[in-house]
C-alpha cells in the first residue's frame, strides 16, 4: 500500500528518503547522470529545513521510500499571488506506472492551494516522453501568453563560485 506524506525535515527517516530518492534521481540520464556531491549530501536537509517556502512530499510502499516530490514556493508578479515549482519528481523504475507520481502531485497540489498559490509550474527534458505524458494528464500545459510569440522555454546560467 502505497503512502503519501508531507516530509517533515526533522524526521532522519524522511531525510534518508528524501537523500535516497534525490541521489536516485540524480544518477538517473534525466537527472544529469551523477550521483549527488558530498557536500549537498551533507547539507541538503538543513538547507532545505531553512527555508519555509520549500516542502517535499514522500511516498513509501510498505515503509520502503519509492517516491519524492521537491517544490518550491515562488511569486506571480501578474496574479500577486505565490506559485508552486515543482522541481523535482522522483519514482524509483520497479514502481513506475501504479499512479505513486500522480498521488504525489495531488497533495503537492493541496499544499499549493492552502498556501494561496495561482499555478503550478514544472519543468521537463523534452525527450521525456513518459513524464510529459503524466503532466499533460494532471492538467499541465506548455506556458505562453500570447500564441504569436511562442511557448516560454526554461533557460539557465550557472553561477561559479
Amino acid at each position: 500500500m502505497i503512502e503519501v506524506v508531507r516530509a517533515r525535515y526533522d524526521d532522519p527517516s524522511h531525510a534518508a528518503a528524501l537523500l535516497e530518492l534525490l541521489d536516485h534521481y540524480a544518477r538517473d540520464p534525466a537527472g544529469g547522470g551523477e550521483p549527488l556531491s558530498g557536500f549537498a549530501r551533507d547539507n541538503l536537509i538543513v538547507e532545505l529545513a531553512a527555508r519555509p517556502f520549500v516542502f517535499s512530499v514522500l511516498a513509501f510502499d510498505a515503509g520502503t521510500p519509492v517516491g519524492l516530490v521537491n517544490a518550491i514556493e515562488g511569486f506571480s508578479t501578474f496574479a500577486c499571488r505565490p506559485l508552486v515549482n515543482v522541481h523535482d519528481v522522483v519514482v524509483i523504475e520497479s514502481q513506475r506506472g501504479r499512479g505513486i507520481a500522480a498521488r504525489m502531485f495531488d497533495e503537492v497540489e493541496a499544499i499549493a492551494r492552502e498556501r494561496g498559490a495561482c499555478k503550478l509550474t514544472l519543468e521537463v527534458l523534452e525527450g521525456n516522453a513518459a513524464a510529459r505524458a503524466l503532466y499533460e494528464r494532471l492538467g499541465f500545459t506548455a506556458y505562453q501568453l500570447d500564441p504569436a510569440i511562442g511557448e516560454a522555454q526554461f533557460l539557465q546560467k550557472w553561477l561559479d563560485d
